[in-house]
């Protein structure tokens, strides 16, 4: 199964990425949910198939997910505690 996708960036939340299916666009996307992702920027238009690398998904999933739900919303990546404890860090150096 191959698909082309339209991806979109929230412009609330960096790193937050909607994945919908080019012919439909967001039409299946709930309006909830798109009241917290914020007016959908336009990124990339891709074919995507379930081999396809992807930067921080997996494409079978993406593709399986836009075919039940009619999108994929890929979360920010979770932060981990050296990470806050460096941007901490850098924070009070900057000050």
């Amino acid at each position: 199964m191959k698909t082309v996708c339209d991806i979109y960036r929230s412009p609330r939340t960096e790193e937050m990425y909607l994945y919908v299916e080019k012919r439909e666009g967001i039409a299946r996307v709930p309006e909830k949910l798109l009241d917290l992702f914020g007016k959908p920027e336009h990124m990339v238009t891709l074919l995507i198939t379930p081999d396809k690398p992807l930067a921080r998904a997996d494409a079978g999933r993406v593709l399986e997910e836009i075919r039940e739900r009619g999108f994929y919303l890929q979360m920010p990546p979770a932060a981990d505690d050296e990470m806050r404890a460096i941007a901490a860090q850098n924070s009070k150096l900057q000050r």
